[in-house]
């Protein structure tokens, strides 16, 4: 039993990070209509940026945060204008090969820089935390990773639903021309949608990396785990990619425990038997 209560622990303190990333990925499926299969990489591209402020100016991953952050938004918003705003209008088979191709160019560009030696960061602020509770144990690292991703979590749902801003680029998703006669300019809100999922990896990587090694492929794990939740939660529902994200935490602790080779079928499992009883997934609507 205490096993299973520390599992449970595990799984939903990661679980929080997940649903972190999740919500980046949806916000722009639901304002662009397009899937970036290169979102994993930009989550180990933040993680990248964590690495590097500790490793050249000492800094900590929690006060790199802002600066993994702002990078991210950066490269999503040159992303978005060399190659995403010439291929909205293509089909989705051309929109597949393009960020395919970024996945490839992220991966290819980061083995290049940094090798494919794993990297990790040697005593973090929060290693030396350790919190124990009726038997369950938690790490600072997991205090600090959830504690961060449920506020950066809230304060995009925060801005997408309570601001005039947020509001324009529902609009922008709902109905693009539409949302233009009112005098909302498309280009600019798909241009901030990608920034806002920029931003997401960038804090979700340098959370991360308090409690994971990286590799050119380490967003590979991230960037499914992430679909599956955007998939499970319903895609474009930001509150459904987040308690979808914080189910397949808890999930994959579980599974991890018992059988800990099969956490992603375990995952898998549970959307196809969503996706059977409701296609639309637990929070979508379409």
């Amino acid at each position: 039993m205490q096993d299973l209560l520390q599992a449970l622990t595990n799984g939903a303190f990661l679980g929080a990070v997940f649903a972190l990333a999740a919500v980046g990925l949806t916000l722009v499926f639901g304002v662009t209509n397009m899937l970036n299969f290169a979102h994993g990489d930009f989550i180990m591209v933040a993680m990248y940026a964590g690495f590097v402020c500790w490793s050249l100016a000492g800094l900590d991953p929690l006060v790199a945060i802002p600066i993994a952050a702002i990078t991210l938004a950066l490269v999503a918003i040159l992303v978005y204008a060399g190659i995403i705003r010439p291929v909205l209008g293509s089909t989705q088979l051309a929109q597949m090969v393009v960020t395919f191709g970024l996945l490839t160019f992220l991966r290819g560009v980061i083995q290049f820089a940094f090798t494919a030696t794993p990297r990790r960061i040697e005593d973090p602020i929060v290693g030396s935390i350790r919190v124990v509770v009726g038997g369950v144990a938690v790490t600072g690292a997991q205090l600090v990773s959830a504690a961060g991703a449920l506020v950066a979590t809230g304060a995009l749902a925060w801005f997408v639903h309570r601001t005039e801003t947020g509001r324009a680029l529902q609009a922008v998703g709902e109905d693009a021309a539409g949302a233009s006669l009112m005098g909302i300019n498309s280009g600019r809100m798909y241009g901030l949608a990608w920034a806002l999922a920029g931003v997401s990896t960038g804090v979700a990587g340098a959370l991360l990396i308090n409690n994971f090694g990286i590799d050119p492929l380490a967003g590979a794990s991230f960037g499914i785990m992430s679909f599956i939740a955007v998939a499970l939660g319903g895609f474009g529902s930001v509150f459904g990619a987040a308690l979808a994200g914080l189910l397949l935490g808890v999930v994959q602790g579980v599974v991890g425990l018992y059988l800990s080779g099969y956490t992603l079928t375990a995952a898998l499992g549970i959307y196809l038997l969503v996706l059977v009883v409701r296609p639309q997934g637990l929070r979508g609507s379409r």
